[in-house]
């Protein structure tokens, strides 16, 4: 009896906690800053599309080089034509711009995310972080309720309803798309946490004398204080920017801090249209009454939201399970880099996808030999028959890049009468200003070695 007393009082605890995570996820909100994340989001995209289409960069990325590098699981995705790509990227200006509007709005928020996702996946060489943020919110903006207002979509639906006024959308809805912009800022802080960044000011002290032709700022880059003061100034940013963005005493302020920080990266490193998009999607920080107000929309509300029970509605506890599980995957994949023996930042073994932005200066030259195992004849390849001259830089400090191109020059060879070829690589790489050394055994067959989330016992120590 008092087994079964213990066993309903667990289970009454349960629903408890678990009906009150509910309610609190599920809380009706104004839906004003997700309206507003909804039309800057598609607005930087579909202008950063547009840019990167004029700029020719279809060509010079996708169609020109020979090779294109793959991610680990994805090398079965194809690299369609150049008039195919164009077509691509086309829809993905016309799926932004109905995101944008809140056209189609599901199916605008679908293609955008295949579109957008399937142009990363193709080359890994042009990996940036900010291009992982954005497939990110690609991917939950197919799950959010952002054409619920102020959008063609509920005009339409309004118009044939005959409905006005503004519908509530729960609370989670809005809080994802902060949780993950706190994500970005947070481990991007805590990553600079780390003795060349902090104490060796490294690598912005390589960095930052290139901008000294600047107006009226340039000398003051050449000064050896200012790559320090960047370097704990950039952590503590990352770091504070989180709470103070949270708190609702310290947001104006904190945002003030975000224009002034993204400006800076902005004019002082090519990348592209990332600081505006990270000051746009920022904004979702404020209340509703300041997006209401930025968008001139009505503060009354005239619809409610639905409110059911969590034990009857499978469709919350699905959406619970499912927040929760996106949530903790991005909490903890970042830190799969601790179950890799050796220096991150020279194994890069866990390194991608856990938001370490501009942390390391890494080059390397990579010299590679193909040999004849029947006739022991051997040749020195030269890359860039193969490779175009970023894809080459990207591939000459990277373990893994290094290793698919030693398989792809085998099947090469391999095509033209080598029998079993062997390939070995002798690559020198500088980190962070230090002195080159071997990253891999030169006389290593790479053709024996084959890629996956094991250690990669076969790069030498950085010492």
């Amino acid at each position: 009896m008092e087994l079964l007393e213990d066993r309903t009082n667990q289970i009454t605890l349960r629903k408890t906690w678990i009906g009150a995570l509910t309610e609190a996820c599920f809380k009706p909100v104004s839906p004003a800053p997700l309206i507003t994340f909804r039309i800057v989001f598609g607005a930087l995209l579909a202008f950063s599309t547009i840019r990167f289409i004029w700029m020719g960069w279809i060509d010079t990325h996708y169609s020109q080089p020979v090779f294109h590098f793959t991610y680990y699981g994805f090398r079965w995705i194809p690299v369609f034509s150049a008039p195919v790509l164009y077509v691509v990227h086309v829809l993905m200006v016309i799926s932004a711009i109905g995101v944008m509007l809140g056209f189609c709005y599901r199916l605008s928020a679908v293609m955008l995310f295949l579109t957008f996702v399937y142009t990363e996946l193709i080359d890994l060489t042009y990996y940036l972080n900010h291009y992982y943020f954005v497939s990110l919110v690609c991917f939950l903006l197919i799950w959010l309720p952002a054409n619920h207002y102020f959008s063609i979509d509920h005009w339409l639906s309004n118009r044939k309803a005959k409905l006005s006024g503004m519908p509530l959308i729960p609370v989670w809805t809005i809080g994802i798309l902060r949780f993950q912009l706190v994500i970005v800022y947070l481990y991007a802080g805590l990553a600079k946490i780390n003795y060349d960044w902090l104490i060796d000011a490294m690598p912005l002290k390589l960095w930052l004398p290139v901008n000294d032709t600047l107006p009226l700022i340039g000398p003051v880059f050449t000064w050896k204080i200012t790559a320090y003061a960047f370097s704990w100034i950039g952590m503590l940013y990352d770091c504070a920017i989180p709470f103070l963005l949270l708190n609702k005493r310290t947001r104006v302020v904190g945002y003030g801090f975000v224009i002034v920080f993204h400006i800076f990266t902005w004019i002082l490193f090519p990348i592209g249209v990332f600081p505006w998009v990270m000051i746009g999607a920022t904004l979702i920080f404020f209340s509703a009454n300041w997006h209401q107000k930025f968008l001139s929309i009505a503060s009354t509300v005239t619809l409610p939201t639905y409110t059911l029970g969590f034990v009857t509605d499978r469709k919350r506890y699905v959406t619970l399970v499912s927040v929760v599980l996106f949530c903790l995957f991005q909490i903890v994949f970042p830190w799969r880099y601790l179950l890799y023996p050796g220096n991150l930042f020279w194994t890069e073994e866990g390194f991608r996808f856990s938001w370490r932005v501009m942390l390391m200066e890494k080059s390397g030259v990579a010299t590679f030999y193909v040999k004849d195992i029947q006739t022991g004849r051997e040749i020195e390849v030269q890359n860039r028959n193969y490779l175009n001259e970023f894809q080459e830089r990207q591939m000459s400090a990277q373990p893994d890049f290094i290793l698919q191109f030693a398989h792809f020059l085998a099947s090469q060879y391999e095509q033209k009468g080598f029998k079993q070829p062997q390939v070995r690589a002798e690559v020198y790489v500088t980190l962070n200003g230090k002195p080159s050394l071997l990253l891999i055994d030169p006389h290593t067959d790479l053709t024996k070695i084959q890629d996956g989330w094991e250690a990669k016992s076969w790069i030498l120590p950085d010492q």
